[in-house]
């Protein structure tokens, strides 16, 4: 007689892109997987935590390229644990900072599917605080917004304006396609020199990065070909942080483009 399926999922955040950023909760949930489907931004090498026979499914979403609609990625889940038992779905950064991870468990939920939520390391914090960004410090910035660039609709969210008008640092993800519009608001607000760090596949030895003030912030973007992924992170802090205030100053002195890589 076979042993029944005891069908369960579990939401593992996979941290901003490098693999040793994962946590120690999710490396043990990743150990026990029959089947991991994972986004375009969780690291591959992750995958080397799942069992060798443990199923692996694609279903990455990007601009241009969607492997899977978000309700087929929904009924993968539920189809997969219903078969194979044990499921982590592992997306990038935190499931919960706009990976859709609520909805996902919500779905799975609404079958009597158990679930299970491992936190992950967003990239909203930890991308800027590997250039030595600290989003808030004391005397610079007492708060920080974390927003996204591109809302369901495709639209710039109506928070970018609101958060120009605040002194708090400011973190956009998915934002790159909204860049000019983002400029705009900033200047709208007399902050054109406002220092901005765009930071691109960070933490992973393919990031670069971008420094400049919300004046110059396109022709640094334009010179050095920044594009998505990339977090845009502007406030006072990132002028202050020790690894970028040569360079930002040097900018403020002679409004040069500067970027630069782990090439």
């Amino acid at each position: 007689m076979k042993n029944k399926i005891e069908a369960q999922v579990t939401l593992v955040g996979a941290g901003p892109g490098d693999p040793d950023l994962l946590t120690i909760k999710g490396a043990k949930a990743l150990a026990e997987a029959n089947v991991v489907l994972y986004d375009a931004l969780a690291n591959e090498e992750l995958l080397s935590f799942a069992p060798k026979k443990a199923l692996k499914i694609f279903v990455g979403k990007r601009k241009g390229c969607h492997a899977y609609s978000q309700d087929e990625i929904n009924q993968l889940i539920v189809d997969n644990a219903l078969t194979y038992g044990k499921v982590v779905r592992l997306k990038g950064g935190d499931p919960f900072i706009f990976g859709r991870g609520s909805e996902e468990i919500e779905f799975v939920e609404s079958f009597g599917i158990p679930t299970f939520v491992v936190p992950g390391i967003s990239s909203s914090i930890a991308v800027p605080a590997s250039q030595g960004i600290s989003l808030t410090k004391r005397g610079v910035s007492e708060s920080f917004w974390v927003i996204t660039g591109t809302t369901s609709a495709r639209k710039l969210s109506t928070d970018v304006a609101l958060a120009a008008q605040s002194t708090a640092t400011v973190v956009i993800l998915m934002g790159m396609s909204k860049l000019d519009q983002i400029v705009a608001l900033f200047q709208k607000e007399s902050k054109g020199e406002m220092p901005v760090a765009i930071i691109q596949n960070g933490t992973t030895p393919e990031e670069k990065v971008g420094i400049g003030t919300i004046d110059t912030i396109q022709e640094v973007v334009a010179e050095n070909k920044l594009s998505s992924p990339a977090i845009i992170v502007i406030g006072e802090v990132v002028g202050d942080s020790k690894k970028n205030v040569g360079f930002y100053k040097e900018l403020r002195s002679n409004q040069k483009v500067l970027a630069y890589g782990k090439e």
